[in-house]
C-alpha cells in the first residue's frame, strides 16, 4: 500500500518531503507527489508514517484506496 496527497488540501508547504525515509515524496507543479512504487508506508522503520507526522493540515495525506 502507499499514501497520496490530495493535491485540493496541499498548501505546498514542503514539510512531507525532508522526512520520508525512501525519498518518495517530489514536488508536483501544484502540490507534492508520493511515488506509491517506492512508498512503504514508514513501515519497519518508524512508527506513523513520517510524511503524515510532518504534514500542518488534517487529511491531506492518506492511504491510497485498494
Amino acid at each position: 500500500m502507499a499514501y497520496v496527497i490530495n493535491s485540493d488540501e496541499c498548501t505546498f508547504c514542503g514539510d512531507c518531503e525532508p522526512v520520508c525515509p525512501t525519498t518518495s515524496i517530489k514536488s508536483g507543479k501544484v502540490s507534492y507527489k508520493i511515488n506509491k512504487d517506492s512508498c512503504t508506508e514508514c513501515e519497519g522503520e518508524f512508527d506513523e508514517p513520517q510524511c503524515v507526522e510532518a504534514c500542518p493540515v488534517d487529511g491531506c495525506i492518506t492511504r491510497l484506496a485498494a
